[in-house]
């Protein structure tokens, strides 16, 4: 769909081009008068039972609720919906002023005059009008179509054919008839000798015999004359050709075949079995199939090939394929497309990108060039990391930076780097529909889509990334295509995939498809599916895939049936291992990460077998985050533990974002829990308890994977501006104060995680079940205690250290001794270390240990007991005022409770003032005790 209307819609189910080939657009649309002018008021009517856009079913029958989407366009080739009627932005809802009649017979119509309707300057030309026919809500719809917009001047075109390249069998009749504006004299000639002709006349009708040799070219042209104007039509008459056959020339596979050592020639070899001929048709021949473009075929008829010579090294070439004379498309190998609809926007990202050819069909053609110099990687051989220590940083190159660019992503690597992380996911970046996409939407598996920049620019992205030591893992989408896919339009049937397509199911086999649906037990696909694989893997030096919607890999039927497709299913478990096994064959270390959330069983033996597989936690860490203890199942976090899954080795790449669930901080911002004072609502406490829920997550055992902008609470919800549409940039987050301490907080993690060997023990203890969760990880050196409050309310905690001795808080450096209780208040949580390690710098964990306490210290302050300076660097004087006289013991511990200096002094008078040295001891709270026979007062000094 044009680009303005795929932003409105987002997913689009599919896209229907509507090429001069066919002759649907005049099935579909008439207008009247015949030859509309921008000027004058022409009547459109639509025939919705003409339309081939299957969506376009929810509109038949209907009485009322049917709107026209429309634009205006100043070119004959370029954007069709470049002037739209004001106000006309949601197409979700109805536009009154596109309100269409009914007609009867699923036949409606509209009025208007263009220029008026469309707001369109008097000094602009409109060239063409772009159509769509939807329901109020934008459920239904039609394909696009276009209307032609004439000069007020004489005009003549051909009714009958509607297309300008007509193929015939040998000794065929085709009626012929042309249509004037005007009376005039019209003349009918075929190559050139009259064949008709009329006077005072507005048509002229012919019968034009095709001949009787194959592979020829007939030009029939139609003139207008009067007695000051001329006007004139044309079209091609293509007697069907018999390829011939001949063998695919050894060393030769499907796609583009250059030449190792002539510039001047490439050989392209298409894969198009049940096809009878094919013709290669290019800006060598302004697109017009002729006898010597016309493909051999091989003896089995599955393939056609052909070579290409007079080119010129450097050069680009435009080129379609021409199939059967009806569908044109580009090379499903090919590594760059231009694009009809959609390159007029991308000036500013893809410098010197070549012009569409405006002679060209349809929307889509590829693009070869010889002699393209090689790119000079800076890191030849990069060192993967462990794919059990990842943490990966998924991004959106749209939505990361503001010029949506694999060059500003590659510039914002400092800033990755920093943050910690050793691996990046992008999200899809084949070529897609339209330039505003997540990417699931795939047309072009070869292809880098240009909406991000160039082939070369996404080559320097992973270089760079390479030299800094991040992997880059693509998101592969091979579980569907969208309709511009060669291998989709190439066998069509209407509204789906034809019965006899060797790559697509007619009906997916399972409930949550989207687009078209790949056949993973065809041999075609298999066949593809490997060199797609072993191609970004080894020309752009991606370091592994995620491979979407893995568990649509079956031929097993559930359309309807989520639960049964999820069961274990022997076949997806065979069609995976057999992709796995083809990237080992060339790639031993790649990442293979599968979004299967199938059964266990079937997801542990992949697992073992090699795969790791995306751990979707979000729905648990959110409820959590909440401070929504009520419900256990809502707060059970156990399952990002590959051992509570009983698999053999850490392969659960867990998340508690992604770019398919909501964010954490603005659920607990919307959503959030309460208690007295504390309400986890409040934004300050929304980003703690996102603080909470990383030093429960990141530390587990095993990779783990970080939406982007997670790392300082990124707070917009998923489904603004529809739920794939763009998101506004926040880095100016970064200059709020808390969220700068919530991605310090992520740093330290990610550090920890990385460097510190307990982080990679396979002897932990995960329990997540409780509001109150921990992870222990033991260690022979430095075990690792985590625990934290998910709770509203405080909790005491009694330690179960895996060690006695004293153990250290790592952000506040504070101790505590192995078998205290410790009191976490709401949100509060520790990460507990066996041997000291280097603390942070203070204030970005709020939390200090804190002992329960008892019932004669509760009441704070205590007038009569008083230190000062309190916080003090060095010394501390304690004055207690009581009529008490006699031996008192004055000491001082640490929060555990073990005593660090004890004194005994004699209090002999009503107010003792009293010295205390804290020099020797290190930055931190203390308790400092003054205890007689009668009992105990307490009060805390902080140590700077």
């Amino acid at each position: 769909m044009n680009k303005i209307c795929y932003q409105r819609i987002g997913w689009l189910f599919w896209l229907l081009i509507i090429s001069t080939l066919t002759p649907s657009v005049a099935q579909l649309v008439t207008t009247v008068p015949t030859f509309p002018t921008a000027d004058k008021e022409v009547t459109i009517i639509v025939d919705l039972t003409k339309s081939t856009d299957g969506r376009a079913k929810g509109l038949l029958g209907k009485k009322d609720d049917v709107y026209l989407w429309s634009g205006a366009g100043s070119t004959e080739t370029g954007d069709a919906f470049q002037f739209q009627p004001p106000n006309q932005k949601d197409f979700n809802a109805p536009f009154a002023p596109g309100a269409m009649t009914a007609l009867g017979n699923d036949r409606w119509q509209i009025k208007f005059v263009p220029r008026a309707y469309y707001n369109v300057p008097a000094n602009t030309p409109i060239r063409r009008l772009g159509l769509v026919v939807k329901s109020g809500d934008g459920k239904a719809q039609t394909e696009d179509f276009f209307v032609k917009i004439y000069d007020a001047k004489l005009t003549v075109s051909f009714a009958r054919p509607t297309v300008k390249l007509l193929f015939v069998e040998t000794n065929t009749n085709v009626s012929v008839r042309a249509n004037a504006s005007d009376k005039a004299t019209l003349t009918l000639t075929v190559d050139g000798a009259v064949a008709a002709n009329a006077a005072n006349a507005d048509s002229v009708v012919a019968s034009v015999a095709s001949g009787a040799t194959i592979n020829t070219l007939r030009k029939v042209v139609v003139t207008a004359k009067t007695a000051t104007e001329t006007a004139s039509d044309s079209f091609l008459l293509y007697v069907k050709p018999t390829p011939t056959v001949a063998a695919v020339p050894a060393g030769l596979r499907d796609g583009i075949n250059y030449s190792p050592t002539d510039p001047t020639s490439a050989t392209l070899v298409l894969y198009a079995p049940l096809k009878t001929f094919v013709n290669i048709i290019s800006e060598q021949n302004d697109f017009t199939p002729t006898p010597a473009s016309l493909m051999n075929r091989t003896a089995d008829g599955t393939r056609y090939w052909l070579p290409i010579t007079g080119l010129t090294a450097g050069q680009e070439l435009a080129f379609q394929y021409l199939i059967d004379g009806q569908i044109a498309t580009g090379d499903p190998y090919g590594d760059k497309i231009l694009d009809r609809n959609n390159d007029s926007f991308l000036a500013a990202t893809y410098a010197g990108l070549k012009a569409f050819p405006t002679k060209a069909q349809g929307q889509i053609v590829s693009v070869l060039q010889t002699g393209q110099p090689a790119y000079p990687w800076k890191v030849a051989s990069f060192t993967r990391p462990n794919a059990k220590n990842m943490v990966v940083y998924e991004l959106l190159v749209r939505d990361f930076t503001a010029t949506r660019q694999y060059k500003t992503v590659a510039d914002s690597l400092p800033y990755l780097k920093r943050l910690g992380i050793n691996a990046i996911e992008l999200m899809p970046i084949m070529e897609f529909s339209g330039n505003d996409s997540w990417g699931y939407n795939p047309t072009y598996y070869f292809a880098p889509d240009k909406a991000y920049g160039s082939k070369n620019d996404l080559k320097a992205f992973i270089d760079k990334c390479h030299e800094n030591g991040i992997a880059v893992i693509l998101d592969m989408v091979l579980n569907q295509a969208d309709y511009e896919f060669p291998y989709v339009k190439m066998y069509w049937d209407g509204s789906k995939p034809s019965a006899d397509s060797p790559f697509f199911n007619q009906q997916a086999t399972h409930p949550f498809s989207v687009f078209f649906d790949f056949n993973h037990e065809s041999k075609a696909t298999q066949a593809y599916v490997q060199r797609v694989n072993q191609y970004w893997l080894q020309e752009y030096k991606f370091d592994g895939y995620r491979f979407d919607l893995s568990k649509g890999f079956t031929q097993t039927p559930n359309p309807n049936n989520v639960g049964a497709w999820g069961n274990y299913d022997a076949s997806r478990v065979a069609i995976w291992k057999r992709i796995y096994d083809e990237i080992r064959a060339y790639d031993k270390s790649a990442y293979v990460i599968l979004e299967h959330f199938a059964d266990n069983s079937e997801e542990k033996e992949l697992a073992n077998y090699g795969m790791l597989f995306w751990g979707n936690h979000n729905y648990n860490f959110r409820y959590s985050a909440r401070g929504a203890v009520s419900n256990a199942g809502d707060i059970n976090t156990n399952w990002i533990s590959y051992k509570e899954r009983g698999w053999n080795n850490p392969n659960v790449l867990g998340y508690m974002e992604s770019h398919d669930e909501e964010r954490l901080v603005y659920d607990v911002l919307q959503n959030g829990n309460s208690s007295g004072t504390y309400n986890t609502k409040d934004p300050a406490t929304a980003l703690e308890r996102a603080k909470l829920a990383a030093a429960l997550f990141l530390p587990v055992p095993g990779p783990k994977l970080i939406w982007q902008f997670g790392e300082f609470g990124y707070d917009v919800n998923i489904d603004f501006n529809g739920r794939t549409g763009a998101k506004p940039l926040k880095w100016e987050y970064l200059r709020d104060a808390n969220r700068a301490k919530l991605l310090r907080v992520y740093q330290e993690l990610i550090k920890l995680k990385l460097t510190q060997p307990a982080f990679q023990t396979t002897d932990f203890v995960y329990q997540g079940a409780t509001p109150v969760k921990s992870l222990t990880l033991n260690d022979a050196t430095n075990p690792v205690v985590v625990l934290g409050n998910f709770d509203v309310q405080a909790n005491v905690v009694a330690l179960s250290l895996p060690r006695t001795g004293t153990w250290y808080d790592y952000f506040s450096g504070q101790t505590i001794e192995a078998g205290a209780a410790l009191n976490l208040k709401p949100g509060q949580w520790h990460i507990l270390t066996a041997t000291k390690l280097p603390t942070p710098e203070a204030g970005i964990v709020p939390w200090l240990i804190t002992p329960p306490v008892d019932p004669i210290l509760a009441t704070e302050p205590l007038p009569s007991l008083t230190i000062s300076p309190n916080p003090t660097a060095d010394l501390a004087m304690l004055d207690w005022n009581n009529a008490y006289r006699g031996p008192i013991t004055v000491s001082v511990s640490g929060l555990s409770g073990r005593a660090l200096q004890t004194q005994t002094v004699e209090k002999t008078a009503q107010v003792l003032h009293h010295p205390i040295s804290l020099r020797t001891l290190p930055t931190g709270l203390y308790l400092i005790k003054v205890q007689t026979d009668a009992g105990v007062l307490t009060q805390k000094v902080l140590k700077e």
